[in-house]
């Protein structure tokens, strides 16, 4: 058990440190990630302006903004080695974006169904902003143990679909990273134990609400969303389980 333990660590301490190295980029640490889209090559110049282009002399792509700008999934194609997920919802942790100069991000997180979604279209959460300590780069990780299924979505073992991690930053833009995902009934053996080394909250990340406002006069009211309650239920269990 402590070699496993320490083992976890080290595979965070290398996701962590991997991800230093590429400027503004996300990482899903559970259940699993679709793949390597941390490239980041060419320049604006290079692309004409475009967060993606052709790059004829080698016949490959010049990212110039890195590949996790490009919808849906931050460039990366469908992958063939699917992550095990329960039925009725389950953990998703992940390292937030390198962000240096910006404090704070909003976070969605949605679901496409299917062997290839044509669409992300159905979130599992309501919206959340996470705010780090200062305009560094976000340290550690965010985990929310238990993400469910949109009320209106039915779903069986060895179903296909793939969850969207997508994270705006103050100025707009948006990082995508997908994990595609293979349904497993509740308590199945293939689906990865979810353990305090693989989702868990570091105390330098909060999270805040996303209100909207109304109102008729010149002073706009704070509302939250109706729905609010049930985005805070992942929060409580994360804090519950640390």
């Amino acid at each position: 058990m402590a070699l496993q333990q320490l083992s976890s660590r080290w595979a965070a301490l290398v996701v962590l440190l991997w991800t230093a190295l590429a400027r503004a980029h996300t990482v899903i640490t559970y259940p699993g990630y679709r793949g390597n889209n941390l490239q980041t090559n060419g320049t604006i110049a290079d692309a004409n302006g475009l967060g993606v282009a052709y790059n004829s002399k080698n016949d490959s792509l010049y990212y110039p903004y890195g590949m996790q700008w490009i919808y849906p999934c931050g460039g990366m194609p469908t992958s063939t080695n699917r992550t095990y997920w329960p039925v009725g919802g389950g953990a998703l942790a992940m390292q937030p974006g390198w962000f240096p100069g910006h404090a704070t991000a909003l976070m969605y997180i949605n679901i496409g169904l299917g062997e290839v979604p044509e669409n992300m279209s159905h979130p599992v959460v309501s919206a959340f902003q996470i705010t780090g300590p200062s305009n560094n780069p976000y340290p550690g990780t965010i985990c929310l143990p238990q993400v469910p299924l949109p009320a209106n979505i039915s779903v069986k073992a060895g179903d296909y679909a793939t969850i969207q991690v997508v994270e705006v930053a103050k100025h707009g833009a948006a990082l995508f990273n997908c994990v595609d995902i293979i349904f497993a009934d509740n308590g199945d053996s293939k689906i990865a134990e979810v353990t305090t080394d693989n989702c868990f909250n570091s105390s330098d990340i909060s999270f805040q609400y996303v209100y909207t406002t109304s109102g008729t006069s010149g002073a706009a009211t704070l509302k939250p969303p109706r729905r609010m309650w049930m985005a805070v239920v992942p929060f409580l269990l994360a804090a519950a389980v640390m």
